[in-house]
């Protein structure tokens, strides 16, 4: 299902001014620009369809663990929502709670995490999660996790952290690449070929380190192996000296809905001890898992 941050037709809206695209506008080809966050929203004409609401979503999305205070202006270049309507979101935001600022620079409150608790509290897959996470990485003294795929990325819905430091700092509702993600391949190995299409069409690949795949045909070959064996393991391709291994964690349908991870350190763990190691005890823990989904 497309959603607004999808949209490809163009629309106009009474309220918008002209805006300047923000500098990291990705571009599906070389000479096609993509749409800004705001073109998305106004390309949606569905009466329905409630635009004030969808950019008070984007500003929200705006704020990352990089800018986690934002003035007006940066909100709007960010995001291409004009400033008059940035700054009606951002006063709602701090009526009523969500969000505060100090001088010019604005920031999100404790309170926005309700937001996401509501979803976290009544889905039974991420409530019984945590106990068999805390469990393996006792066990294995590594980190383990809990992922679903939305917006062509992987969102950690359950997290248990190991003791160790990794530079990377991941918690439930953290964000990370599908494409050089253990998580994110196994989830994208069950898209049919028009989806896989869709879905590289819609992302820009970039490296993240010097062993990062970002050729289309080479992750395609990747994902069929996936695909057969039934788990996937990335050595380094999203962060230096990081390994992971990942298994699907499938509804009654059969299909996956969400993908269950180890990280670990290359010098901890090469790949075979992933895979004789770490292995058996994530797909029996995902089969355990399996019985809480729909």
């Amino acid at each position: 299902m497309q959603n607004f941050f999808q949209a490809k037709t163009d629309t106009t809206d009474s309220d918008r001014t002209p805006e300047t695209a923000p500098d990291n506008v990705l571009t599906s080809t070389p000479t096609t620009r993509a749409l800004t966050i705001a073109e998305e929203i106004d390309a949606l004409t569905d009466p329905s369809f409630m635009t004030s609401l969808a950019r008070g979503l984007a500003v929200i999305k705006a704020f990352s663990d990089q800018r986690r205070a934002m003035t007006i202006a940066q909100l709007s270049h960010k995001t291409g929502i004009p400033r008059a309507a940035v700054r009606r979101c951002l006063y709602t935001l701090k009526q009523l709670g969500y969000a505060d600022a100090e001088a010019n620079n604005f920031y999100l409150k404790p309170k926005i995490l309700s937001l996401g608790y509501s979803y976290l509290s009544s889905t039974p897959l991420t409530i019984s999660a945590q106990p068999a996470l805390n469990e393996i990485s006792r066990e294995l003294n590594e980190s383990c996790s809990l992922g679903v795929l939305e917006d062509h990325e992987v969102i950690y819905i359950s997290r248990s952290q190991s003791s160790r430091v990794m530079s990377v700092a991941l918690n439930a509702g953290s964000r990370i690449p599908a494409y050089c993600s253990s998580m994110g391949r196994v989830l994208l190995s069950t898209f049919s070929e028009e989806e896989l299409s869709a879905y590289f069409e819609a992302v820009r690949m970039v490296a993240f380190t010097d062993r990062t795949v970002t050729e289309e045909s080479q992750l395609r070959d990747i994902l069929n192996d996936v695909r057969q064996r039934g788990y996937a393991i990335v050595e380094e391709e999203l962060e230096i000296g990081l390994r992971s291994i990942a298994v699907p964690v499938r509804g009654a349908s059969g299909m996956p809905v969400a993908a269950l991870c180890i990280g670990a350190q290359v010098g901890r763990a090469d790949r075979s001890q992933l895979e004789q190691g770490f292995l058996p005890l994530l797909l029996n823990t995902a089969s355990d898992l399996s019985v809480l989904l729909p």
